[in-house]
């Protein structure tokens, strides 16, 4: 067990900083594009960049655990192994895939890993809405 928290620990590490350069670039990307504009059509431009951002970092960390395991040897293609890792990240849990018993405690902490970063992505399209939001109802005043 102490193994495979060695091993998937700077996984997560780097998974963490990942989804900390994404949310910074979307509120980058929100403020320099979007924060002074106003209308439906700024809003719903907003948020489509903002998803397209959080869903790259999310694909970007999916590939990172993928690649971990083809490393170890637990699987013969990249495809394979990204395929695993998505379904994990995801909380999906198909198990049509298992991992050899050395290395299938990597699935669940990938899990706690995904829930929370998905969990970060969807705060980070939710602060752009709520911004959004707040803009518009001042205009009403």
């Amino acid at each position: 067990m102490l193994l495979v928290l060695i091993t998937g620990m700077p996984v997560i590490l780097c998974n963490m900083l990942l989804q900390s350069l994404m949310s910074i670039w979307c509120i980058r990307f929100y403020i320099k594009r979007f924060h002074q504009r106003e209308g439906m059509l700024y809003g719903v431009l907003a948020l489509f960049g903002i998803i397209i951002i959080v869903l790259v970092g999310n694909l970007l960390q999916i590939m990172l655990w993928g690649i971990l395991f083809l490393w170890l040897g637990e699987f013969s293609s990249l495809q394979e192994a990204v395929y695993h890792s998505g379904v994990n990240f995801a909380t999906l849990g198909y198990g049509d895939i298992v991992m050899s018993a050395k290395w299938k405690l990597l699935g669940p902490l990938e899990a706690v890993n995904g829930a929370l970063m998905i969990g970060l992505s969807g705060a980070s399209m939710l602060a752009v809405l709520q911004h959004h939001i707040r803009k518009q109802l001042g205009n009403l005043k």
